[in-house]
């Protein structure tokens, strides 16, 4: 039997089935049309709490002065400005997101808030980072894993680029371990999300596509799992806000 071919094979965009090939390049569509309010809507969307959600795996990352840390899927730079504090001169902070107009905006706020000399930015993609093999302190990736393709190459790519003793925080929506509050969940997402990225960007299908990339995306569990097949070590998860999000951290000797 002929196993099928790469243009054959299907993979999922939201809760649509496309042709593998296609999905990396409707992902691209989606961030290029949210690029210029994607701060605003976060705030909206998350009534401020993906601030605090940052904050905790900032706090979890515990970058040290002359580290170099990779912020995979940057988007506008909200991680990288902290750690661009705590590396120091002596360290590095790399910036990199597969959409040019998301990158762009990161390299803009950056600038404005003053952060210079120690942040670079790269347009890479997760799956195949181009980076040399043990070259991270830490590597964090914040709401974006979701968005990728192929989620196990991700994570063996992340694996590689890190160093021994270093660590990876991924940063993601999850499942809610509260019943009813899964409930509220899924009639704010379903019902308020779409309508406010027709208000504010005028587009609600992509934010219909975000909000159902969240339910296609691995429960903890999965991911843990997940992690632990691609080599990560010590792999452990939090969940925030009953389990809306969930930072996993793991490990690399």
């Amino acid at each position: 039997m002929t196993k099928p071919s790469s243009e054959n094979k299907t993979t999922h965009f939201g809760f649509t089935e496309v042709p593998l090939h296609e999905k990396s390049q409707r992902v691209e569509e989606v961030f290029h049309s949210v690029a210029n309010k994607y701060d605003l809507m976060n705030d909206l969307m998350s009534i401020g709490m993906h601030r605090l959600w940052k904050r905790f795996t900032i706090g979890q990352a515990n970058v040290r002065p002359g580290n170099c840390v990779l912020d995979i899927a940057g988007g506008t730079g909200d991680l990288a400005k902290a750690f661009a504090k705590q590396v120091g001169k002596q360290g590095l902070v790399v910036l990199a997101d597969i959409n040019d107009k998301m990158l762009i905006q990161g390299r803009e706020r950056l600038l404005n808030a003053g952060v210079v000399g120690n942040v670079t930015y790269v347009q890479a993609d997760a799956e195949s980072l181009p980076f040399p093999d043990n070259h991270f302190d830490c590597i964090t990736i914040a709401f974006g894993l979701r968005n990728v393709t192929d989620k196990d190459a991700a994570l063996r790519s992340m694996l590689r680029v890190l160093k021994p003793g270093g660590k990876a925080l991924i940063l993601e929506f999850s499942k809610p371990v509260i019943p009813l509050l899964n409930t509220i969940y899924d009639k704010y997402s379903f019902n308020v999300i779409p309508k406010l990225g027709e208000w504010i960007c005028g587009d609600a299908a992509s934010y219909q596509y975000l909000v159902e990339s969240i339910r296609m995306h691995p429960n903890q569990e999965t991911l843990k799992s997940m992690m632990v097949q691609a080599g990560f070590e010590d792999v452990v998860y939090h969940n925030l806000t009953g389990g809306i999000v969930a930072l996993h951290k793991g490990f690399k000797y």
